[in-house]
This record gives structure tokens, sequence and C-alpha cells, in this order.
């Protein structure tokens, strides 16, 4: 149901800082008062900084695009967990079976039984009926769209989902992308889109104990199914005035889980026993734009000519080495994932982009849409300006750097490139009411490895909305709209056949490669680093049990519970 993504989108990329600042941006942070902790040390407290800058604004609302990242994970479950960073077959959570009719259209799911929420209160297929009935019924919360006939528990422990037409594709985001809800809580909610739900009750691992601007502390659910889990007793999420601060942090010990990208990385591993990462690389770091006019997006990003001539004006094996540190690998105009997607990808012309800029073709394309150069090498056309502003989160360093460098390089096209510097809130916010042209984001983890997941989120009418109203969860903010990929995405997802999908993606690839309302820059790595001081148990190169970005939701629930304190 929701993109599993998320809006919490990217790691933040972040340059070594001053540790001073770090141990006066952390004061207050460390956890002491041994409230859930006998012993009273830090050893079970584990400090997570997710990319969060500025001030936090509280929701936990799993059905806003704008909850915080833990709600989905610590506090809310899905039916089965997904990792994609391994080959593994989705693990049951709060679901043990499931399975399809064989017109696909009537889904049978079996739930955990022993299960109770963080409040007391037992958990039964009952409360898995009425998240998806919630969703059925309530239009501002469905926000893939999804098209269901009935919900039905027929007994404590079955769920029968009914579908108007067969439904093999939405499999993945209904049983690993929906957190389900608790009945006797949000069945006495006016308005599912609009609460905060500021005491939330869930089956995850943690639950929440202490809320600021500046900072949240979630301790360990007593009531959890899983024996023994967690044993790390909290765990505090914090915000930086930048993202620059938190590289700084994790060096002085002050910070156990980011994931960020941090110039010299193995030096830095290597002069500190306590520091580890991974490197789990699977999104594709894109240029989004505001593309649709009719939906009431404004400025030249609007002209699929200005999009293409950015797509050929890049120089991406330089801003690889300018910004990704080496470390990032080619993408696909089919915003697929080159290695993991192959098979997928219909046209062998678009598995990969062009390293180097085509300069003379932005200029091509350009030129015959009318955009004309001025005395001062900038284009404009119709008394408007070839200029665009981009922006990204305050501390990203390597997209900061990205934009510096493509402001060069399309300059070389007539294009004026402005970059913009914006809290996440802010950043976050924009993109979802489609209020900005340019931004910079990434692409991948959908529900699923199919590129159904990608496709029906990204591309889809019905998963966007007109300028100034909530794009939801799903992630289409670009305010795509096309009638052949909606078509395609329908059959595609009419079918259990892959050859048949295969058919329809071609269709969709074509589509977007031309219109490119997201355009790919490359694939980039994601890093993520380890304090071993005080928890033992991180994901490893070895070990990929979860995906471990600190920003990752599901994700950061399954790594959280694997943990052991240190001391």
């Amino acid at each position: 149901m929701y993109d599993l993504f998320t809006r919490r989108g990217r790691r933040a990329g972040v340059a070594v800082a001053a540790t001073a600042a770090v141990a006066l941006a952390l004061t207050g942070c460390s956890d002491s008062s041994g409230d859930g902790n006998k012993s009273g040390t830090a050893a079970s407290t584990v400090t997570v900084f997710n990319g969060a800058t500025g001030t936090i604004v509280e929701n936990w609302n799993p059905f806003s695009p704008t909850f915080l990242q833990p709600t989905n994970g610590l506090i809310f479950e899905p039916l089965y967990y997904y990792n994609f960073a391994t080959e593994a077959e989705p693990a049951p959570m709060l679901a043990t079976a499931h399975s399809w009719s064989p017109d696909g259209k009537q889904l049978t799911i079996t739930t955990r039984e022993g299960v109770k929420w963080s409040d007391g209160q037992p958990f039964t297929a009952k409360d898995v009926a009425f998240t998806f009935d919630l969703i059925r019924r309530t239009k501002s919360i469905n926000a893939t769209g999804l098209k269901l006939t009935s919900a039905t528990a027929t007994d404590d422990k079955t769920v029968v989902l009914t579908f108007p037409a067969t439904s093999y594709t939405e499999e993945a985001a209904i049983v690993g992308n929906t957190p389900i809800i608790p009945e006797h809580i949000w069945s006495k909610v006016d308005d599912p889109a609009k609460t905060i739900n500021q005491n939330p009750v869930g089956t995850g691992p943690y639950k929440l104990k202490q809320f600021t601007a500046q900072s949240y502390l979630m301790e360990k659910n007593a009531s959890y199914w899983q024996p023994d889990k967690p044993q790390v007793q909290n765990v505090r999420y914090i915000s930086l005035a930048t993202a620059d601060a938190a590289s700084a942090a994790l060096v002085a010990g002050q910070v156990d889980w980011m994931s960020s990208f941090l110039p010299g990385l193995d030096q830095l591993i290597a002069g500190n026993k306590n520091l580890t990462y991974v490197n789990t690389p699977a999104m594709t770091t894109s240029i989004f734009t505001c593309a649709n006019a009719a939906l009431g997006c404004t400025g030249p990003q609007t002209d699929p000519a200005v999009r293409q001539a950015i797509y050929h004006a890049l120089n991406r094996d330089q801003l690889n080495k300018l910004a990704g540190g080496g470390f990032a690998a080619s993408a696909s105009p089919t915003m697929l994932p080159p290695e993991r997607d192959k098979k997928w990808i219909a046209d062998p012309a678009h598995a990969t982009i062009p390293g180097t800029a085509d300069v003379a073709k932005a200029n091509q394309l350009l030129d015959a849409a009318g955009w004309a150069k001025g005395s001062d090498g900038i284009r404009a056309k119709g008394g408007e300006k070839l200029s665009l502003t981009i922006q990204t989160v305050t501390g990203w360093s390597d997209y900061i750097s990205l934009n510096d460098a493509m402001a060069q390089q399309l300059k070389e096209a007539g294009i004026e490139l402005k970059p913009t510097q914006l809290a996440w809130n802010e950043w976050n916010n924009n993109q979802v009411q489609g209020k900005y042209q340019l931004s910079l984001d990434s692409i991948g983890l959908g529900a699923s490895t199919n590129p159904y997941a990608t496709y029906s989120l990204k591309y889809v009418t019905k998963t966007t909305a007109k300028v100034g109203e909530a794009a939801g969860t799903s992630g289409n903010y670009s305010r795509y709209s096309n009638p052949a990929v909606d078509k395609a995405i329908d059959a595609a997802s009419a079918t259990n056949d892959e050859a048949a999908q295969k058919a329809q993606y071609a269709i969709i690839q074509k589509e977007i490669v031309n219109d490119l309302p997201y355009i790919p820059i490359y694939l980039n790595s994601m890093l993520t680093e380890f304090n071993t001081a005080n928890a033992t148990g991180w994901p490893t190169n070895d070990n990929k049990y979860a995906l471990p970005a600190s920003w990752k939701q599901w994700d950061n629930g399954i790594v959280l519970a694997n943990l052991k304190p240190a001391k």
C-alpha cells in the first residue's frame, strides 16, 4: 500500500564536521534516567540519526505522507517483511500464511496467534480486516488507489480480501507494505488522514516514551510477540541543525547508527575499532520535476524538451567523481537498477545511462522547442527565462555538491540552475504538495522487485494530485499522468504471467524514457555506519538480514529488534 522507500527517502550525505559542535548539538541526548534500564547505563540505549534536520514535527500516523520514520517498523508492523538486501523469501510477521484464489480476485490471510497490542489488548484477524476496510472506504488514505470489494475476518485468525479484478501484482504492497492498525483505537478516529496519532499503539518491538522537537525516545514494548526481543531497552532518534554534524557525532561515539556518505570512509573506519559499515546500493538518485502543467506545475521544467535536454547535458562520470566519491554506479532511464532488474528492461539501449554529456543533443532539443539563447547565454521562450530552482536538504553535502556541479554543466546548454537548501520538513512538504520546480531525491525499493512496485507508485495518475494537494505516501510527486502508462499498469496488474507483464513494462519504459518526469543521475551508494560500542548484532556485508539504512521503514524495526547491548 505504501512506498517501501518511504518519505524518509535517501540517506543523508554528510561530511566530517568539528566534534566540538556535535557535543553541543547532542547535549541532553543521552539517556541516563534508568527508566526501563535498571543499570542506568547507556548500554541499553542506541542513538539513531536518520537524516532529520531542524525541528521535528510529531506525527505517528502511518497513513500520512509526513509520518515519522520509526512509525512503520518500530510501532506498526506489516503482515510480511520483505528484505531487499538479499534474495530471501518474505518473512512472516503478523501473518503466517496467505493464498490466492485461482482467478486472483480473492486473497486469504492467516494471522499470527498470541500477538498483543502495546496497550495489552489482543491482536486478531479483525484488526487486519478493519485496516483494509478503512483503506477501502477512505480515499484520502488509499495512497495507491487499491481497489477492494471487501475485507472480512471469517474468524479470529482468518482474513479474506476480495477484489473486483485480478490483483496478483498487489500482493507485495498488501502483505509487505501495509501497516496494520488496532481497531479498538482507530475506530474512534474521526479522520484517519489528519490525525497525528499522538499516543500510538502498535504490535512492534518499541513504543513511544518521550517526544520533543529535537529528539524522541522509544522504549521496549514489553508485550512484543517475538520471544527475547528486543534486548536494547531504549532507542533515541535525534535531529541536528545540519546533517554535517552527524559525521562528527559518529566519530565521537555519540551516534550509533546513521546512513551517510563519508569521504575517506575506509580510512575513518580503520582508525576506530568500534566503527563499521555496509554498502547496499539500490537507489537511483534523480532530479524530480514538477512536470504536469495541467495539475498546476509551473516553470520551464513542464516542457518535455527541457527535461530531455537536462538528461543529455549531464556528465555523470564527472558528477560521480565530484559528488559520489566514485561509489556510484550507472543507472537506467527506465528507473530500474540495471543489474538487479536486467531481465525487466525491454530495450538494451535503455539498460544504462551514458556517462558523458551530449551537449550538442541538448542544444538541438532546446533549439527545436523554441528556447533561444540570450546575450547572457541563458535561453528564454515567450518571455520566460530557462531558469530553474532545485531544492535539497541542508547538510546533504553530496547532493549539494551535485547541484553545484550540475549548475556548471547545464549552463553549457543555456540552462540556469539555482540550488536552494531547506530543512527536511520543508523539502519533503514541497515534494508532497508539488510546490517545487526541481528536487533532488532517490527512486527505488518499492514493495517488491517486480517493476510494478515502482511504476504503479511513481508514474500513474491515480497516485498523484493537483499542486497544493498531498500526493500521499505513494511518491508520484512529479504529478506525472500518461494514459498509455495507466493502461499498461492496469494490464500488468491483471496477470501473473511474467512474459505478459514484460510486454506492458516495455510500453511504460518507452513512455517514461521519453517524458522523463524523473531525470536519473546515477545509482547511488547506500552506505550505513554503525558504532558497536553500545550495541552489537548490526547487519554486515556477510549477513544482511535487513536493509540497514537508518531511514528505512520496516527494516528499522528488524534491525533494532536483533541488537544486543554490548555491555
